[in-house]
C-alpha cells in the first residue's frame, strides 16, 4: 500500500533566492506498507520543473501499490515523485532484510561528510551579517543571481573572511555578466559557482573562458543529461528530487565520475528525511550541500546529526 500526504515545516528564518523567497518547507511525506513492515520517503515538488504538490501525489496516487524498485524507473519520470517512492522502496527493502541501505546497494559504509551551509539572498549588510554569525562553518554557499551581485559577495567574505565559498547562480546571469565576475570571484577566493547561465541557455559556456569550476545544477537531472553537459561544465549536482530517486541518483553518481565530472551533491529545502539517502550518495564527493535540516526551525524525530564533522549517516530510526 502506498500513501502520501503533504507535511510543512518552519524555516528558521526567510530562505530566498533569485526566484523568491519562502517561510516554510513544503514537501510530500511517502509510506509504503508491505509484509509488515513500514517504508518511508519525502521529495520536495520544484515549481521550475513544472511540478506541484497536487501533481506529484497526483503520480504518486496512481502507481500500483506492490510496485519494484525497478518497474519504477520506467513507471515515472526522473522527478520528485518517483524519488519518495524509490526511497521509501530503499528503506522497505533495508528493513525487510535487516540489512542497512548501504549494505544493499553495495556500498562501503558511510561515514560523516563536511556541508556546505547556504546564506539565502539578502542586502549586502545583511548578508555580511548572516556570515559573521555562521563564519565557524567550513564551506559557505551563497546565493546570488541578480545585476547587484558584486556587493554581496564582497559582504559575505568580510563577514567569513576564513570560510571556503562556492555561489549558485541559479540560472541568473548572462555569459557577459558572468566573463565580468568571474576574475572577482576567484579574487574573493570562490572556489566553484553553480549554474550561472539558464538551461538550456548554455551554450557559451563552451566558448568563454571557466577560470574557475562551473557546477550543472538545472541543467543536469539524471544519466540522460550528461551529453549535453559536454565541454560546458565541470561538476555536476545532483539532487535525489531531480534523478527520481536514490538508485538514478548513484547511476548518475557513478556515469558522471567515468565521464571525468567532479560530484556535488545537493538538495531542495525538506527535512532530514530527503537528505538521508543523499548522504548515502555523498560519500566521498567535490562538494555536499545537505544542510536542508539546518536552515529548519522543526525537524523529523530522529533528525540527522551536523557538527564540526559534517552532517552524518541516518541512523535506521530515522531512514535505510
Amino acid at each position: 500500500m502506498i500513501s502520501v500526504k503533504a507535511e510543512r515545516f518552519r524555516l528558521a528564518e526567510v530562505f530566498t533566492i533569485a526566484r523568491g523567497s519562502r517561510t516554510e518547507a513544503q514537501v510530500l511525506t511517502v509510506e509504503l506498507a508491505r509484509g509488515g513492515h513500514r517504508g518511508w520517503g519525502e521529495c520536495v515538488p520544484y515549481a521550475r520543473y513544472g511540478e506541484t504538490l497536487e501533481s506529484v501525489t497526483a503520480q504518486i496516487e496512481g502507481l500500483a501499490g506492490d510496485i519494484s524498485r525497478a518497474d519504477l524507473q520506467q513507471a515515472l519520470p526522473a522527478g520528485a515523485a518517483r524519488n519518495a517512492v524509490d526511497c521509501a522502496l530503499w528503506d522497505l527493502e533495508a528493513k525487510a532484510a535487516g540489512r542497512r541501505v548501504w549494505e544493499l546497494a553495495g556500498l562501503q559504509a558511510p561515514g560523516p561528510e563536511i556541508t556546505a551551509f547556504t546564506l539565502s539572498l539578502d542586502t549586502p549588510e545583511n548578508m555580511r551579517a548572516a556570515a559573521a554569525r555562521n563564519a565557524h562553518r567550513p564551506l559557505l554557499k551563497i546565493k546570488l543571481g541578480t545585476p547587484e551581485d558584486m556587493p554581496r559577495l564582497e559582504a559575505v567574505r568580510a563577514g567569513a573572511p576564513a570560510a571556503r565559498i562556492i555561489v549558485d547562480a541559479n540560472e541568473g546571469w548572462s555569459a557577459e555578466v558572468y566573463a565580468d565576475l568571474a576574475p572577482h570571484l576567484l579574487r574573493l577566493g570562490v572556489e566553484m559557482v553553480e549554474q550561472p547561465l539558464p538551461a538550456g541557455a548554455d551554450e557559451m559556456l563552451a566558448e568563454i573562458a571557466r577560470p574557475l569550476p562551473v557546477c550543472a545544477d538545472e541543467s543536469c537531472h539524471d544519466r540522460a543529461s550528461l551529453p549535453g553537459l559536454k565541454g560546458k561544465y565541470d561538476m555536476v549536482n545532483i539532487k535525489l528530487d531531480k534523478t527520481g530517486g536514490l538508485t538514478e541518483a548513484l547511476a548518475l553518481k557513478a556515469a558522471a565520475q567515468a565521464a571525468g565530472y567532479q560530484v556535488m551533491v545537493g538538495c531542495m529545502v525538506g527535512s532530514s528525511l530527503a537528505m538521508a539517502p543523499a548522504v548515502l550518495v555523498a560519500q566521498g564527493v567535490a562538494v555536499t550541500d545537505l544542510d536542508g535540516p539546518l536552515l529548519l526551525a522543526e525537524d523529523r524525530d530522529n533528525a540527522l546529526q551536523f557538527d564540526a564533522q559534517g552532517v552524518h549517516p541516518p541512523l535506521a530510526a530515522l531512514w535505510g
